[in-house]
């Protein structure tokens, strides 16, 4: 056998090659950071109290903003005089006046 030529890989080798492979793909995957975290339930419940919260005050922004927009086109609309869209709204503005004041409808 000539000095230059390469020894086989051996069946060693191929796993350690696919070890290497598989613990680059666990790493990626971030397993580890998830396994501590299961064993931390304190940690767990903060980050879902937060999470709870950030969804609940995201949810309210954008209804308000819905809102808003929606009340906006119907004032336009009722700008307009139209025949049963303004008998629409003026009714609708009737009942929230009435419920601002408190009084039964």
């Amino acid at each position: 056998m000539p000095a230059t030529d390469k020894p086989e890989p051996t069946s060693l080798d191929n796993l350690n090659t696919r070890l290497i492979k598989i613990a680059d793909q666990l790493e990626k995957t971030q397993i580890a950071d998830y396994v501590m975290l299961l064993n931390r339930p304190r940690k767990i419940i903060f980050t879902n109290l937060y999470a709870g919260v950030a969804r609940g005050v995201g949810i309210a922004i954008g209804f308000t903003v819905f809102a808003a927009t929606i009340l906006y086109v119907l004032r336009l609309l009722g700008a307009l005089n139209l025949p049963i869209i303004g008998d629409f709204i003026a009714d609708i503005i009737q009942i929230v006046q009435v419920q601002l004041e408190g009084r039964a409808f």
